[in-house]
């Protein structure tokens, strides 16, 4: 894999596949390296995808420095990379937890941002709250799947602070738009892919909400948010407040989908996604 140097000389790593103008992708987890985005349903059609693994993981290397897993010092990393690629201006794409780091790029280096994609996005830096009764009302749209029971049972001991990690293993259903044995044999690989020490440091002290709501307001860059209808993690309620604070955000909400649209309905997340990244600039 192709490797560069960050800020503290820590060396990592990026995947880079596909035609086309290029694409910075940020994965979740947190600190999950890329593997799980796969082509993004096919997106790597259109778009060069430069798939980056954050320090830690995959093939990046384990820093000196343990609290440089902190996403707002990941920032650095993300810049390094730009550098790196010779862009002036790049666009972003980000997933899940991904995305806590996407808008604190965009936060400290608005000119660099291109188009900013966020998928299926995490409130933590933005300071969204998400209530139990939108989550519940979002699983509810399941009940009438055969696992259900069990796992709506184990999101309200979650809900109620009672969960447990069997209560957490039992929800894995709610984030696919299909619990099939593609999904979850995706869900089985998860572990294998995620740095968990890193993920305990990355939003230690990371986030100023109030501080980031405020510099998005002025952010000129064109927002797309797109959520999963089905997505118990970041229900669309929540998205919708997500893309209130930009300026010029739009919300697609894709019908059908859990926390990973590319999976649920792959030509669908390709056309939606490729046509706002293609879209003439205002």
């Amino acid at each position: 894999m192709p490797a560069f140097t960050s800020y503290d000389g820590t060396e990592l790593t990026f995947d880079a596949s596909g035609d086309g103008p290029p694409v910075v992708c940020l994965p979740g987890g947190p600190m999950q390296d890329c593997a799980y985005l796969g082509d993004l349903g096919g997106l790597s059609a259109h778009r060069r995808l430069i798939m980056a693994d954050p320090r830690g993981t995959g093939g990046s290397a384990i820093p000196a420095d343990p609290a440089s897993y902190r996403c707002d010092r990941l920032v650095d990393d993300v810049e390094a990379l730009r550098e790196h690629l010779g862009l002036d201006r790049m666009d972003l794409l980000a997933h899940s937890a991904g995305t806590n780091l996407a808008v604190l790029y965009a936060q400290r280096h608005p000119e660099r941002v291109g188009r900013l994609a966020l998928i299926t996005p995490s409130v933590f830096a933005l300071g969204i709250e998400i209530a139990p009764e939108v989550r519940r009302a979002t699983a509810l749209l399941r009940k009438d799947e055969a696992w259900f029971p069990e796992a709506f049972a184990a999101l309200e001991a979650i809900v109620a602070g009672k969960g447990d990690a069997d209560a957490f293993r039992a929800i894995a259903p709610f984030w696919y738009g299909r619990w099939d044995e593609a999904a979850r044999a995706h869900r089985e690989a998860e572990d294998a892919h995620r740095n968990h020490e890193a993920a305990a440091r990355f939003s230690d002290g990371a986030f100023a909400p109030d501080a980031t709501r405020a510099a998005l307001a002025g952010l000129a860059s064109p927002v797309l948010v797109l959520a999963g209808e089905l997505d118990l993690n970041s229900p669309a309620p929540a998205m919708a407040e997500v893309a209130a604070l930009f300026p010029h955000a739009e919300l697609i909400v894709q019908e059908g989908a859990g926390h990973f649209p590319w999976l649920d309905d792959p030509e669908r997340f390709a056309a939606e996604t490729e046509a706002f990244l293609a879209r003439p600039a205002r």
